[in-house]
């Protein structure tokens, strides 16, 4: 399987069931839309921000065909302007490469540095769509199972309204 092995170990010693499927690699929401359109699942967007100071990074999930309102998020949040991190913190934070953004990277995320949002929206669907750390495979598991993994990882996160 592609991915990180430590993940699919880790998956195997929580218990977490997973529909596995393999494609090319997915940089783009317009990528995924094709090879993702026959899972039964709801799909999600993956979001790696960092603070004006750089000192706090955060991981945004939406739905795939939501868009994020950016604004909104830094004005509650107020750490300032909002920006993509870099290619160099998504490998220190979440051992991830770019297109690969997953919350499974937060098992490389040792320091718990890392803030999860999540848009409320995906409390609707019993199952999601996320990268095993890799965009050429996707991995499909249950809500229930990826708040067992986000409680095992240790990383804060929250349910929040993420778009207009």
């Amino acid at each position: 399987m592609r991915g990180q092995k430590e993940l699919y170990e880790l998956l195997e010693q929580l218990e977490i069931m997973f529909e596995y499927h393999e494609h090319p690699p997915l940089a783009t929401i317009e990528d995924a839309k094709i090879h993702w359109k026959d899972y039964k699942s709801g799909r999600c967007k993956n979001i790696f921000f960092r603070n004006h100071k750089g000192d706090r990074h955060y991981l945004v999930i939406l739905e795939h065909l939501r868009q994020l309102d950016i604004k909104d998020l830094e004005k509650r949040l107020r750490q300032g302007k909002l920006t993509f991190a870099s290619d160099i913190r998504l490998k220190k934070y979440l051992g991830v490469e770019p297109g690969s953004v997953s919350p499974f990277g937060l098992i490389n995320d040792t320091g718990k540095h890392v803030h999860l949002f999540i848009d409320e929206t995906l409390k609707d669907y019993d199952r999601l769509t996320f990268h095993p750390n890799i965009n050429t495979a996707s991995l499909v598991v249950s809500r229930i199972d990826l708040l067992r993994f986000l409680r095992y990882t240790g990383n804060s996160f929250e349910f929040i309204r993420l778009y207009d």
